[in-house]
């Protein structure tokens, strides 16, 4: 395959995880040129647990950073971004983003680099994740509102250029970093999209690092808040997410989280053109769902 590949991958404090990431890539049947995994300020074995494969596996390398011990998503975008400009002197065409709570099957980086090969312009790439546990297999993704021209943050595969293009990650307090990177492209005319025939393994519900599945709910809320999301998108969205556990709950916290964010007025970090772009594709979502619903043909029972 004539497509390379390296990887970046922010650790802090990951040492129940991380062997299972670098088991799972060190299997893949394409290897990148270079894993640099970041320890972002840890202080468990995270450093010792990515020397001990670095022995063996010279193209993984670390790169120690120091920080507050406050855990926030700037932090994940200062790492990222310093493991890119790390990469500066090497030859490659793409470059992933790989949470450290990440594993994936080993053709994973193969079916998604013949993928970039075939696509010129595609810029941003990846597929849903599983939630460890899960016994439906359900992802995120497997609905019929899904938007597969978005990219879910625990594994982005990027093209080098669209990478740089955007400027590398968005230091966001907040959250919201891999949101920007991906619109970010598209703004720029860069295609994105999430594959459905393959899925990865998540072994942490999303936004709980550090927090209560609620408390995440109600972030994400805030999140959506600042992206631009539109007030109706958003409290169908808040509907939507009551089928998950916990029920009912959880959707009224992501509402609130919204509602709490439009009410503080604090300034924005995500750039207004960014979020005005956001918010016109949202629309147009809205406007091909509801002329694809009218369409259907209707049953006697709709009459």
């Amino acid at each position: 395959m004539n497509v390379t590949y390296t990887l970046i991958t922010p650790a802090w404090n990951e040492e129940a995880h991380l062997e299972h990431v670098i088991g799972s890539v060190v299997r893949q049947s394409v290897l990148p040129v270079r894993w640099v995994i970041v320890s972002d300020g840890s202080t468990d074995r995270t450093d010792a647990i990515v020397e001990s494969y670095a022995g063996t596996y010279p193209w993984i390398r670390l790169l120690r950073l120091e920080r507050t011990a406050e855990r926030h998503f700037a932090g994940k975008a200062r790492a990222v971004n310093a493991a890119f400009e790390s990469l500066q002197t090497l030859e490659f065409d793409l470059v992933g983003n790989l949470d450290a709570d990440i594993t994936l099957p080993q053709d994973y980086y193969a079916f998604l680099l013949g993928k970039f090969l075939a696509l010129p312009d595609l810029g941003v790439a990846g597929t849903p994740f599983i939630d460890e546990g899960d016994v439906s297999g359900s992802h995120s993704y497997g609905h019929a509102f899904a938007n597969l021209s978005h990219v879910s943050g625990a594994c982005q595969l990027f093209r080098r250029k669209c990478f740089e293009d955007i400027g590398g990650y968005t230091p966001i307090k907040g959250g919201g970093i891999d949101w920007v990177a991906v619109t970010s492209a598209r703004m720029k005319g860069w295609t994105t999209r999430t594959f459905l025939e393959r899925t990865c393994v998540h072994h942490r519900t999303m936004g709980t690092a550090d927090r209560g599945v609620i408390r995440a709910r109600f972030r994400h809320g805030q999140e959506d808040y600042r992206v631009g999301n539109h007030p109706a998108w958003e409290i169908a969205r808040g509907v939507f997410q009551m089928k998950n556990k916990p029920r009912v709950i959880g959707g009224l916290s992501l509402i609130l989280g919204y509602t709490c964010a439009w009410l503080s007025r604090k300034p924005n970090p995500v750039p207004e053109p960014l979020r005005m772009f956001h918010r016109a594709e949202q629309l147009e979502r809205a406007r091909k769902m509801w002329l694809s619903r009218k369409s259907q043909p209707q049953s006697p029972r709709d009459m």
